[in-house]
């Protein structure tokens, strides 16, 4: 499947891209994290605490176990708080 992938805050600066569209065969976001990590260090760095980072699939905030079935869009950013 084809998936756009879009980086937030500190997440895009680790990566250096806002976005990138990715052909995955990821069956959830833990699997396309797992993806994603080995394609190089700045990947593994911007994925090395996940609990540091939140993610939404088609703009619906979910859990990295969430099947990705023929989702369009992976977005992975930091918790935000409230002021």
């Amino acid at each position: 499947m084809t998936l756009d992938v879009l980086y937030f805050a500190w997440v895009r600066e680790r990566i250096g891209l806002p976005r990138e569209r990715i052909e995955t065969d990821a069956a959830t976001v833990a699997d396309l994290v797992e993806e994603l990590r080995a394609r190089e260090d700045r990947y593994a760095a911007a994925f090395a605490d996940l609990a540091a980072l939140r993610v939404a699939v088609d703009q619906d905030l979910t859990s990295f176990d969430a099947p990705l079935g023929a989702a369009r869009e992976v977005a992975f950013f930091p918790p935000m708080t409230g002021g």
